[in-house]
């Protein structure tokens, strides 16, 4: 008896047909059998999945106007995600460690830049990157209310655009200290200082900023956990909220 395969046809219809294929694509993906090339058909596929809905379907035409916006919020969020790839690299030679017989932080610090391969390149393009990161998020705040783009019904997303801006600042301050050298730990001091003026709170903030008296081991780690961990997760969050917004306000808003 001779069996009988199946063709590639057969095969790829039977796959289309299975649950595992529909419970991964929903009806009115380009995926599914028996699409068919409509408006609705058009509006549930970029609809139900995820790729297709990042794009809106529509763009107005001064949202491509380069004068406009000088790309400075794609440009703000590509940063982001060049710091996010190199600081994932720099997590695999980095120790956040410090006591009083020696600092392993700044050993590792200079073990990247000598020894790692690539690895000066990549500390550098994250330095610079991060520096580059809060210049483009300013000029995009500056440029937003310079054309009056955080007027109705955008005002909310100018307070997402502001603590954006806060977080961006922070994960800058915090990485700062991560070198763990003289010019880090000094500016760190100056800068920590400030919350010791905060009114009826100065010692509270005094030790939520340093985990003690001075900048010691414990700021390190705290402000390490600050940086790769905590502050990335809010900013992300915020991020998917101002994009959103973007899209359910009309899109990039126009000039005055």
């Amino acid at each position: 008896m001779k069996l009988k395969l199946p063709s590639p046809g057969e095969l790829g219809d039977r796959l289309r047909d299975s649950e595992v294929w529909k419970s991964i694509f929903r009806p009115g993906s380009v995926f599914r059998k028996g699409y068919k090339d409509t408006s609705r058909d058009r509006a549930l596929a970029t609809m139900n999945n995820v790729l297709y809905h990042l794009h809106p379907t529509k763009v107005k035409r001064h949202g491509l106007k380069l004068t406009y916006t000088f790309c400075l919020g794609g440009l703000s969020f590509f940063l982001f995600i060049v710091l996010t790839v190199t600081g994932i690299f720099l997590m695999f030679f980095y120790r956040p460690m410090a006591d009083l017989g020696g600092a392993q932080a700044y050993a590792d610090m200079q073990s990247i830049r000598t020894t790692v391969f690539f690895g000066d390149w990549m500390r550098n393009m994250h330095r610079w990157g991060a520096h580059l990161m809060v210049f483009s998020v300013t000029l995009h705040m500056a440029r937003v209310f310079y054309t009056g783009a955080y007027k109705p019904p955008r005002e909310f997303n100018w307070v997402v655009g502001v603590i954006l801006l806060f977080l961006t600042l922070g994960l800058s301050f915090t990485g700062y200290l991560l070198p763990w050298d003289q010019l880090s730990i000094w500016a760190v001091t100056v800068g920590t200082s400030l919350g010791g003026y905060a009114p009826f709170i100065a010692k509270q903030a005094n030790f939520l900023l340093l985990g003690g008296a001075v900048v010691g081991p414990q700021t390190l780690l705290r402000w390490y956990v600050l940086h790769v961990l905590a502050l990335p997760f809010v900013l992300v969050l915020f991020l998917a909220v101002h994009f959103w917004r973007i899209r359910k306000d009309g899109g990039i808003s126009g000039p005055l």
